[in-house]
C-alpha cells in the first residue's frame, strides 16, 4: 500500500527520486499520467491494467468519456526507476503539474501523486480547512 507524503527536488534533467517506502510497490517501470487538481498521477502495472480495463468500457458515443480517456492516455508515459532510485519525467508532463524545483510524492493507495511543493502547500491548506466537512461528505459513500 503507498502512503504518506515525501519532499523531494526535481532536477534540471526532469528526474525525480521515488521514496525507498514506495519502490517494492511500484516496481521497476510504471506509468506516469495527468491527474487531478494539477497533480501526477503513477500507477503500478496492476493498478494501470485494471483501469485500462475500466476505461475501455466506458461509451465511446459520451463525449465526456471521449475527452478525459484522450487526455489521461496522451500523457500517460512509462518510466524506470534508475539505480539512484530515480525516474525521469517527460517535460510535458512537468509542465502540467507546474513543478519548478521542489516536489511532494504521496502515496494515496493504489497509486502515489506528484505535485509541484508549491501547489500541494495550496491544496493541503485548504484540504486541512475543510476537512470536517469533506468527512461529513465520505457518509454518502458509505466511510
Amino acid at each position: 500500500m503507498l502512503i504518506g507524503e515525501y519532499q523531494h527536488n526535481i532536477d534540471t534533467k526532469g528526474r525525480l527520486i521515488m521514496p525507498a517506502k514506495f519502490r517494492p510497490d511500484l516496481g521497476e517501470r510504471f506509468i506516469v499520467t495527468r491527474g487531478l487538481d494539477g497533480c501526477l498521477f503513477g500507477f503500478p502495472q496492476k493498478s494501470w491494467e485494471n483501469i485500462q480495463e475500466k476505461l475501455s468500457q466506458l461509451p465511446v458515443a459520451k463525449k465526456d468519456a471521449r475527452a478525459f480517456t484522450r487526455f489521461f492516455y496522451s500523457a500517460a508515459t512509462e518510466v524506470e526507476i534508475d539505480k539512484q532510485g530515480r525516474i525521469n519525467l517527460p517535460n510535458n508532463l512537468i509542465e502540467f503539474a507546474k513543478i519548478d524545483k521542489e516536489c511532494r510524492v504521496i502515496g494515496v493507495s493504489d497509486r502515489i501523486e506528484i505535485w509541484s511543493g508549491e501547489q500541494w502547500d495550496v491544496f493541503a491548506e485548504q484540504a486541512e480547512e475543510d476537512f470536517e466537512s469533506i468527512a461529513e461528505d465520505m457518509i454518502d459513500f458509505g466511510f
